[in-house]
């Protein structure tokens, strides 16, 4: 039952979000509703039993939740014209629109009606492209876009988000809090612009860290591997690729996702256990995927825009045509995490620039890099490679207390016992 509602946040709830954020026009009302609505699911579905449509059930369910709301206001508003006109003497008549909606019939769930300019392409796009492009408007800041639309697009927790920002559960809610009410205020429409090329690096950097959360996801109560989530960035990239065809980066995100995917299969054992990529069975990764990917790179590559998201792809194309991990081209990937460095510095392109370095030209090279890395010392994926590099040094005793200062950090159950297999390696 958990599960099934789990489920539901995320298949459900995002489409049902931005179909009822359209009809009625308040992006914070649609979303109180869906909760709302996940609130009676909760309560009513281990009595009941699980409806045979749970997507038509949270609809209707959400929709009536958002008329009651809207009706509760009427009524306020009702009392708040009643006072002013023992006042003044007279009544100013109730919100049109908001008397249309309440008045509206309970029965069917019609498309939202289209709007801007955009509308004819949302048509056939996704709901969900609409409410992403909504929550990447240029009037929030990137972090408050990237947060707000793993919320509602993504449909993940605030949990999962913080973990993924490194940053407090209650300092993502109230981003999330104070996002919805700018939308509110500032009336920002619903809708997918003509020109939308101001938000597609922010679009980009949410689908791709849609897709890192469920290529390892935070949440310990689930598998290491969301795949609902790992298809739904693919399939939300897709759709920006067609909507922005002249566009290389979006490409070059697509490819990186495809040729992530293809290894899926082998990241996890039967157990649920981490497996390291050189230990992966690369006859088991998937080939179509990997063919998509050369040719959605290549197609990416002869546009002639070079992005930090085309050269990731590149990366991952030597890790995935690599037949033997013995096969992969170091040196080259050393030197394309140089390029993404110039392009886009961070400490994380940093950490994986090193463990390139490692693999190039020794293990007390990537250490030595590693020592220049200050910003990360939270980071459990730092730790865990100062391990393994100091493991394959033969540093011992370093190794140890690089892997437990990373078990104490890890966020997964996965990446925990990963850590402590790694430990256990090392003997007494």
């Amino acid at each position: 039952m958990e599960e099934r509602l789990h489920r539901a946040m995320r298949d459900d709830c995002p489409r049902i979000l931005s179909v009822l954020a359209a009809r009625f026009g308040d992006l914070d009302l649609a979303d109180e509703a869906v909760q709302d609505a996940l609130v009676d699911a909760a309560r009513t579905w281990p009595r009941d039993g699980v409806p045979p449509n749970v997507g038509g059930w949270l609809m209707t369910t959400a929709r009536r939740r958002a008329l009651d709301r809207l009706r509760a206001a009427q009524r306020a508003q009702h009392r708040l014209d009643s006072a002013a006109h023992l006042i003044h003497e007279q009544r100013e008549p109730p919100d049109a629109r908001l008397t249309d909606m309440i008045q509206e019939p309970l029965g069917g769930d019609a498309e939202p009606p289209d709007s801007g300019p955009g509308a004819s392409v949302g048509a056939e796009a996704d709901e969900r492209l609409r409410l992403l492009l909504l929550c990447c408007h240029p009037a929030l800041d990137s972090d408050t876009q990237v947060a707000l639309t793993l919320r509602l697009v993504g449909g993940l927790t605030t949990a999962e988000i913080s973990a993924a920002f490194l940053v407090p559960e209650a300092t993502l809610a109230q981003r999330i809090v104070r996002a919805k009410k700018k939308i509110k205020t500032a009336g920002i429409p619903l809708s997918i612009p003509e020109q939308f090329t101001d938000r597609l690096g922010v679009v980009l950097a949410v689908l791709y860290l849609i897709f890192n959360e469920g290529y390892l996801s935070h949440d310990d109560d689930h598998d290491p591997i969301r795949h609902d989530l790992v298809d739904e960035a693919i399939r939300l990239t897709r759709l920006v690729c067609n909507l922005a065809a002249d566009e290389a980066e979006p490409l070059g995100l697509l490819a990186l996702q495809l040729f992530l995917r293809s290894r899926l299969g082998t990241r996890v054992d039967a157990l649920g256990d981490l497996v390291v990529l050189d230990e992966q069975d690369r006859t088991a990764w998937d080939g179509r995927d990997i063919g998509a990917a050369n040719t959605v790179l290549g197609r990416a590559m002869s546009l002639m825009q070079p992005g930090p998201y085309q050269v990731q792809a590149v990366i991952a194309a030597y890790h995935a045509n690599a037949v033997v991990a013995s096969d992969t081209d170091w040196p080259a990937i050393a030197a394309l995490y140089g390029q993404l460095d110039a392009m886009s510095s961070s400490p994380v392109v940093r950490l994986n620039w090193a463990v390139a370095i490692a693999m190039s030209d020794g293990p007390l090279a990537g250490l030595k890099m590693l020592d220049d890395i200050t910003e990360l010392d939270n980071y459990h994926l730092l730790w865990a490679t100062r391990g393994e590099l100091a493991r394959r040094a033969s540093r011992t005793n370093e190794a140890r207390a690089a892997f437990a200062r990373a078990l104490d950090l890890a966020p997964h159950g996965a990446e925990r016992r990963h850590l402590e297999r790694r430990i256990a390696m090392l003997g007494d």
